[in-house]
């Protein structure tokens, strides 16, 4: 489990005094904990990494608010979060990868135009198991069918 190897991963982050990873692993611990109470279970592997997703589209998105807004330092920091909590998600598809299965969903779903763009991202997104992110998919979806 995920949680498991944070709690250890921590324990290093403090002994090599990386305050950065501390607080991100501190945090997505946090994170997983809330999630669990929530569920009132043990958390799956899927919901483990659902959790840790969102917490890297947070950073994401400040990353680029930061950007804008020229506060460069903060938007450093955000991405260096952005970087740890990455090594706990599995590799995204590469474009041919997703190119492939928006390709083989569009046929199995018999799409024909931007009507059914919802159908075709929905059986994308299950296919691809979380390694795709939506914006992505739908504008590859977008592009195959108009």
């Amino acid at each position: 489990m995920i949680s498991e190897s944070i709690s250890k991963q921590i324990t290093e982050a403090m002994k090599a005094k990386d305050e950065v990873r501390v607080s991100t692993l501190r945090m997505l611990s946090s994170e997983l904990h809330n999630a669990k109470i929530a569920k009132q279970r043990d958390l799956t592997g899927e919901e483990e990494l659902e959790v840790i997703r969102r917490e890297a589209k947070k950073r994401k998105d400040a990353f680029e608010v930061y950007k804008k807004a020229g506060a460069d330092e903060r938007a450093e920091k955000e991405k260096e979060e952005l970087g740890i909590l990455q090594e706990f998600l599995p590799q995204d598809l590469s474009d041919k990868e997703l190119e492939d299965l928006v390709s083989k969903s569009i046929s199995q779903t018999n799409a024909t135009g931007m009507a059914d763009m919802g159908k075709v991202i929905g059986a994308v997104m299950k296919k691809a198991g979380g390694r795709a992110e939506g914006g992505r998919v739908s504008e590859m979806v977008k592009s195959k069918l108009s």
